[in-house]
């Protein structure tokens, strides 16, 4: 009997510190930028996808690099610009309903690795998901690899989540 005891105790802590870890605050993955830096990283990235496009017309191959910052400048301008509004059909009702609203975006690139950390609600709580992993192409279209999922400073096994992560990436063209 003291053994099921004893299990129960354990188990009940082990909740209580998943749950805290879950709704902790988890180190930032990028620096913060202020207005002007933003602006400065979205009129450089502006640039860079002006000169893609131009050797693009041209028939021409190009590459630019993009820094992590000017990656999280435009994605932060970008979640500013509300979504236009579509009618709900009765097959796109119920995804709306699920979406969640995603903000505080940061981009980080460290290596071979890009990580991302995005703030979303649940339950009333601020909670965070960073997402890494090996971003490549492939056949024009955007690959992903994922190597580290994490909500708050909860990590979870990848394999948990690879399936969906696909899924979203799943046909992302490039340019």
């Amino acid at each position: 009997m003291k053994i099921y005891r004893l299990v129960r105790w354990v188990i009940l802590a082990g909740l209580i510190v998943s749950v805290f870890l879950l709704f902790k605050t988890p180190d930032p993955v990028s620096k913060p930028q202020d207005s002007r830096a933003i602006a400065a990283n979205v009129d450089s990235y502006q640039s860079k996808m002006q000169q893609l496009e131009e050797a693009k017309q041209h028939g021409e191959a190009a590459e630019v690099h993009l820094t992590s910052a000017e990656v999280s400048a435009v994605m932060s301008q970008a979640a500013s610009i509300p979504a236009p509004a579509v009618a709900p059909t009765s097959k796109n009702a119920d995804q709306s309903a699920e979406q969640p609203k995603i903000g505080d975006y940061q981009v980080s690139f460290e290596g071979d690795v890009a990580r991302g950390q995005f703030s979303t609600e649940l339950a009333g709580k601020q909670v965070y998901v960073t997402v890494g992993g090996h971003l490549g192409a492939k056949s024009g279209y955007v690959t992903f690899d994922p190597t580290e999922f994490k909500v708050g400073d909860l990590s979870v096994p990848v394999s948990l989540v690879n399936d969906q992560l696909q899924k979203r990436w799943k046909n992302r063209k490039i340019g």
